[in-house]
């Protein structure tokens, strides 16, 4: 087994205390948006080894996979990780997103590559040829907008701007007109899709717009019956005065996470993370197609292509215990699952739940790793790679101490 040592991204939407304050560390005095955990060739942590030389993991991997990874692993996704996980502290509101399926990664990073387009152009859009289906596990209170809700309830919303403009003897904007036409089609994925293009594509007609919006509840207008939507649209517009994600918000679902709540995302389903402090799991990608509340490069046409448009629940995942006293989140997808562990003091050992390689990082307290082969200690805020062959591992709490220890641990779902 390896501690590792993980890398820090300091976007600008990002806390400057949250992560710091989990981990049990001295902040940066910057933003602190993300810290990576695993291997992802942009961001790999570093593996130390028993004798102290240090080494990137992919790198550590790659030396000999098939010990690392082990043969499911290795034969279903190949010589990599396939799985990343990320503490997530959002500050502000992220980028309005949506991830490709893996046959969309593939032909979009193949034909970028044929173009010519350079790895880390800003007009990129695919970075690497695999799909980012992911999972948040809410460490705080977490807001975040996540896939369209039913017309029905966004007609709603555009209705009542217009009843608030109207009332002000402002001119409602034909945007938010044509926007309520939209959303009134018998076909719910044909209006979804015409009201989203609408906004996303209007210009200096949907900046206009969400000007007047803002300035007549500003000055006071009622935001009942639907304080939540228009609540977040007015921080929203905050962040990115104008951006078309300020309407394209009312579209979608509305997320209040509490601590221990978790949610997926699979591909072409639109979110954005709005606020708080979490545990992101996905496949090991950085394909990202924007639609707003960024200043990064935006692709409409390829945007387009991958969103979904169907008003779903939101999808939620519900803890699954084992005879074995473990608590795992198994999301339906073959890269990932995670399991959170949490030891009273002397409490009994818990099985890691190990299919293939696992990475585990302590939040409070203190653990053991025991294996047949090795142990290692990790205080809190310290993180380790566990190869395959490593397995079994148990996970106990460390001996004499007097308070729990809570530790999560992400391995592939190859084995649900």
């Amino acid at each position: 087994m390896y501690q590792i040592e993980n890398v820090l991204r300091p976007y600008a939407w990002g806390s400057t205390t949250a992560i710091a304050d989990l981990l049990g560390r001295p902040a940066s005095g910057g933003p602190e948006a993300e810290m990576w955990i695993g291997a992802h060739p942009d961001s790999p942590s570093t593996a130390i080894h028993p004798n102290g030389v240090t080494q990137p993991l992919n790198a550590l991997i790659e030396s000999d996979p098939l010990r690392f990874l082990g043969s499911d692993s290795l034969a279903e996704f190949g010589p990599r990780l396939p799985f990343l996980a990320k503490l997530l502290a959002a500050e502000q509101p992220l980028s309005l997103q949506v991830h490709p399926s893996l046959e969309q990664a593939r032909e979009g990073f193949a034909r970028e590559n044929a173009a010519g387009i350079p790895s880390g152009a800003a007009e990129r859009n695919y970075r690497d040829d695999n799909h980012k289906p992911e999972m948040i596990f809410a460490l705080t209170p977490f807001k975040a907008l996540c896939g369209f809700r039913p017309s029905a309830g966004s007609k709603a919303v555009f209705e009542h701007l217009a009843r608030i403009l109207d009332s002000a003897a402002i001119s409602v904007p034909p945007v938010i007109t044509h926007v309520i036409s939209d959303l009134s089609a018998p076909d719910e994925p044909a209006g979804l899709k015409a009201a989203f293009s609408r906004l996303i594509d209007g210009g200096s007609q949907v900046s206009d717009a969400i000007n007047e919006v803002v300035a007549v509840f500003s000055a006071g207008a009622p935001l009942e019956p639907h304080r939540e939507a228009l609540t977040a649209m007015l921080d929203i517009n905050e962040a990115f005065p104008g951006d078309p994600g300020v309407l394209i918000s009312l579209l979608l679902n509305h997320l209040s996470l509490e601590p221990g709540e978790v949610v997926y995302l699979p591909a072409g389903n639109v979110h954005a993370y709005l606020h708080g402090l979490g545990l992101e799991v996905m496949a090991s990608s950085d394909n990202v197609l924007r639609g707003g509340l960024t200043p990064k490069h935006v692709d409409v046409p390829e945007l387009m292509k991958t969103v979904r448009f169907e008003a779903l629940g939101v999808p939620r995942i519900e803890a699954t215990g084992t005879e074995f006293g473990q608590e795992l989140y198994r999301p339906p997808f073959k890269e990932f699952q995670l399991q959170r562990i949490e030891l009273g003091p002397g409490a009994e050992p818990v099985p890691l739940a190990q299919n293939g390689p696992a990475v585990v990082v302590v939040v409070s307290g203190s653990v053991m790793l025991d294996s047949p082969k090795s142990d290692l200690l990790l205080q809190r805020g310290a993180a380790a790679f566990i190869p395959d062959v490593e397995a079994p591992v148990n996970i106990h709490p460390v001996q004499g101490a007097t308070d729990s220890s809570i530790a999560f641990a992400v391995t592939t779902g190859l084995g649900n």
